[in-house]
């Protein structure tokens, strides 16, 4: 029960560290100006993001551990040891899984904009976006593409 329940809080733990995805913002981001620019994607490529190793994981799982090693055996000694032991092995597993978790595939996509030079970006693609797809991009502190809405006032 107590070690189901130690993993369920190191899954929400990193569940709450988990990147945004392109179609969601920041609270932050609420009410930012930005520019917009719309052109087509002349090339795209998979790249992978590297994974974070903020220390968060390790230092989760070593706690945790720790905590479930210290509540074997029935004396001071053993439960030191299994402490240690778990705290070890917890640090390690926590850190293996904020990589595994922080770790990912992205597009880069380069983009000629209607006007000026070519733009590099990269994001998730959830919107299935192709090579010679109209696009909006959208730059406040980040930028965003999107595709092109067909109708909107062009200048």
């Amino acid at each position: 029960m107590l070690l189901r329940l130690s993993a369920i809080l190191l899954a929400l733990g990193f569940a709450a560290c988990a990147p945004e995805t392109n179609t969601s913002v920041e609270r932050q981001a609420l009410g930012i100006q930005g520019t917009v620019y719309r052109g087509t994607i002349i090339a795209m490529r998979p790249v992978t993001v590297s994974a974070s190793r903020s220390g968060v994981g390790a230092t989760a799982g070593a706690v945790g551990g720790g905590f479930l090693g210290s509540t074997i055996g029935d004396d001071w000694r053993t439960r030191t040891v299994g402490g240690v032991v778990g705290a070890l092995a917890g640090g390690v597993a926590g850190g293996a899984i904020e990589q595994g978790v922080t770790r990912g595939e992205t597009i880069e996509f380069i983009i000629r904009p209607d006007s000026g030079r070519e733009r590099v970006i990269t994001q998730t693609n959830e919107l299935g976006l192709q090579i010679s797809d109209r696009v909006m991009v959208t730059e406040t502190d980040r930028a965003r593409i999107s595709r092109d809405i067909p109708g909107t006032a062009r200048r």
